[in-house]
């Protein structure tokens, strides 16, 4: 099993933020900004991969040393180690890496304990680079004209092309790294850790890296984090647009022992027919979002007539669809699915279907409905011969 710790660098004074207090334990929706990003990096175990979600997992905290009372105040019910940093962003890190060497993990991520909303994707495509390289980091364009400022005074253009935003988490294989920071020089300060494995001569990969994955710096940057909280993005330029998508799918009842409706499996003693698992919750909320995106349906990205599709889990299947639609600059607001049976009764089971519909699209409880609805006793799902599903999603996207 692949081993990952998660070094959240939280030692600095974010003097920058204003407040009475370091940045990192103020709150952000009624929770502290360091808990936030907890929350993001422990994402990885809903993951819908099972090579990802099953990576055993292990947090640090590097703080200074008058902020303890600050960090057992602010991680609620994640365990977390310790570690007292450093004068400077490399000493702490270092100190990090150092509570690591007795029982090494495969790789790790170190991560600003200000940035609290790196997302799923990104994560998985770090560990993924880890396959091919000795490190990784997101990296983003440079939209903006660029300018040389040396003198106080606007200078030359600076060709942006060329250049990259950096991001963390940045992310090593952990012997690889330790290596390269027990190379440095005692004194050494480096801005971040790429640079250092840059000069220790790391193989360096890099992956997308998403706007809403910033650094809270300026007193502004917490209203522009509770926006995020809130979904409601940091304020659309003009050229977004709201989309809504449907879905519909219908399966035949069979003999079996047991059904997958929205990702979770009802015990009985029949089940649905199809290529897949069957779970038509979870294709018609697919659908919804391929159809947001105008992107085609589920047959075209997954044809039954593909024999790697046969029994395959449709929770696959909607990830896909939220990766899509965040490679495409998209946010999801609202899920919405009405289930049309007559058995199995749903309501008992509606809170873990909203639970897992959660995990895997990293949206609020508060924004994802399930219902459910019978014909009547009218039509095939009247008659017991099967089960239909519809459902809406909203999304907002870039023109």
């Amino acid at each position: 099993m692949t081993r990952l710790a998660q070094i959240i660098v939280a030692g600095g004074k974010g003097l920058r933020a204003g407040g009475n207090i370091p940045k990192q334990y103020s709150n952000i929706g009624k929770k502290p900004l360091i808990f936030r990003t907890l929350q993001a990096l422990s994402d990885l175990k809903n993951s819908p991969r099972a090579d990802i979600a099953e990576i055993q997992t292990r947090l640090i905290i590097v703080h200074a040393e008058h902020d303890r009372s600050f960090v057992d105040a602010s991680i609620g019910e994640y365990l977390v180690t310790k570690v007292i940093g450093g004068k400077t962003r490399t000493e702490s890190v270092r100190a990090g890496l150092e509570c690591l060497k007795d029982n090494p993990p495969d790789y790790v991520m170190i991560h600003d304990a200000a940035r609290p909303f790196i997302s799923l994707s990104c994560l998985t495509d770090l560990i993924d680079k880890m396959k091919t390289c000795q490190a990784a980091v997101p990296i983003l364009p440079i939209v903006d004209a660029v300018k040389d400022f040396r003198h106080q005074t606007l200078g030359d253009d600076i060709e942006r092309i060329h250049l990259r935003r950096v991001q963390t988490p940045q992310t090593f294989h952990f012997d690889a790294i330790y290596q390269a920071y027990q190379s440095l020089a005692k004194e050494s300060d480096y801005t971040d850790d790429i640079a250092v494995a840059r000069i220790a001569g790391l193989a360096i990969g890099t992956v997308e890296g998403d706007e809403t994955n910033f650094k809270i710096t300026y007193p502004s940057d917490f209203d522009k984090a509770e926006a995020v909280l809130k979904m409601n993005t940091i304020q659309y330029p003009p050229s977004y647009y709201t989309a809504t998508g449907s879905g519909y799918d219908v399966h035949r009842y069979t003999e079996g022992n047991g059904i997958w409706l929205c990702g979770i499996k009802i015990p009985a003693n029949y089940t649905l027919l199809g290529h897949s698992d069957a779970d038509a919750g979870l294709h018609a909320l697919t659908d919804a979002l391929l159809g947001a995106l105008a992107d085609g349906d589920i047959g075209d990205h997954f044809p039954p007539t593909d024999k790697k599709w046969k029994n395959a889990a449709s929770d696959k299947f909607l990830a896909f669809a939220v990766d899509r639609l965040r490679k495409r600059g998209g946010i999801l607001q609202h899920v919405d699915i009405t289930l049309i049976c007559e058995k199995p009764k749903i309501k008992p089971h509606r809170a873990a279907m909203r639970t897992r519909i959660s995990k895997i699209l990293g949206l609020p409880l508060s924004r994802i409905s399930v219902k459910a609805t019978t014909t009547e006793k009218l039509g095939f799902t009247g008659r017991e011969e099967g089960l239909a599903a519809q459902a809406i999603a909203t999304v907002v996207l870039p023109e």
